[in-house]
């Protein structure tokens, strides 16, 4: 079955193509974890991001994985269709231009992170277009309002100069949108590396090296978190450097789901692209009972408690979310035919999607990085 989204499809859009109904929750308040003790872990390679796994995987202290949940929830889950995303940028933005969808997605990528407020835990919201939006539909929506009004905001020239006031009009909502200074920052020094070498756009970027994530530094991921350092998206884990590159993968795939039947934005690799460890996978895993968490791991999320960036904490919470649906992808690949194997992200859109609205609480960390 082929989904076709209309003009008006969003990001969740794009992901309610992929989920099914949600599996019944395994866990209860306390946080105790419904399933047998873990057997032992196998080590899962094939990328930079899951090679770099296994010091924590290996040795976590609060976060584990169940093997056996895993393919429990295999089980089952093989058996739903899983589908790759066809996504169409909302309110006409792109007019059928690759170069101009890349763009867009991936300024807006650039700044896709913290839309709910530290204190009051207030959720950014925004009115356009005849609808209200949250979260990162609304970082589209407020971007395409300021293109309406005549705000260049795709050419590297403006973002390397934009001024606060330039922004927090752009980001005109129900609050400030939260870490406004570090996302002028972002698009400060972003802006300069496109003037610098691109003429001012993402796409330059794109079209300018292989078309493979990675290419023994020549790949779009490789070049991603060199040249731009918002994008490099690692932590130190007992010596060792664990790599998860979440907006620089994210922004590549929804690139590449927006223009894949066109052929706009060809990968040779894409099956090299892990899970987009951010807030809300982690709740997915932890509420079908393939992540347990530590008790004092839990009381710190239950009490909306901030788990520092780079913490061990947030490291293991974010390796246990690719490694896990790593794993689970490869449980559900040995129970489908050829034709219909699929890659993490489809995992990733497969949790994503029914627990971005649940109550159940989730870590809360600062940071520029999801």
């Amino acid at each position: 079955m082929t989904f076709v989204k209309p003009a008006s499809s969003t990001r969740r859009d794009l992901l309610k193509t992929a989920s099914a109904a949600v599996a019944l929750p395994l866990l209860t308040r306390s946080g105790q974890a419904q399933a047998p003790a873990s057997a032992a872990l196998p080590r899962l390679t094939g990328s930079p991001v899951l090679d770099s796994l296994p010091p924590v995987i290996e040795h976590s202290r609060d976060v584990h994985t169940n093997p056996d949940r895993v393919r429990e929830v295999a089980g089952w889950m093989a058996y739903e269709e899983l589908p790759m995303p066809d996504y169409q940028l909302p309110f006409g933005i792109g007019q059928g231009s690759a170069d101009d969808i890349i763009d867009f997605i991936m300024t807006a990528d650039a700044v896709d992170t913290a839309f709910t407020d530290f204190s009051t835990h207030t959720k950014f919201q925004v009115d356009y277009a005849g609808r209200h939006w949250s979260d990162s539909d609304a970082l589209f929506a407020c971007m395409k309002r300021a293109m309406d009004n005549g705000f260049p905001i795709l050419d590297g020239k403006f973002l390397a100069q934009v001024t606060r006031p330039e922004l927090a009009r752009i980001f005109a909502g129900n609050i400030e949108m939260p870490m406004l200074d570090e996302k002028m920052e972002v698009w400060h020094q972003v802006g300069a590396t496109l003037v610098a070498n691109y003429g001012g756009r993402f796409h330059n970027f794109v079209r300018s090296g292989p078309p493979r994530l990675y290419d023994n530094g020549k790949g779009l991921i490789d070049r991603l978190v060199k040249e731009f350092p918002r994008f490099n998206d690692v932590s130190q884990y007992d010596g060792h450097t664990i790599k998860f590159y979440k907006l620089p993968q994210l922004g590549i795939w929804i690139s590449y789901s927006a223009l894949r039947k066109s052929s706009g934005f060809p990968l040779e690799d894409i099956d090299k692209m892990t899970a987009f460890a951010d807030y809300i996978v982690p709740v997915g895993l932890r509420l079908m009972g393939i992540t347990s968490y530590s008790e004092k791991l839990e009381n710190a999320i239950n009490s909306y408690s901030l788990i520092p960036r780079d913490s061990a904490w947030e490291v293991e919470i974010r390796a246990h979310c690719i490694y896990a649906t790593a794993l689970l992808c490869e449980e559900i690949n040995k129970k489908r035919s050829p034709e219909n194997k699929i890659i993490i992200p489809q995992i990733d859109a497969r949790l994503w999607l029914p627990y971005h609205t649940t109550s159940w609480p989730h870590h809360l960390t600062k940071t520029i990085m999801y």
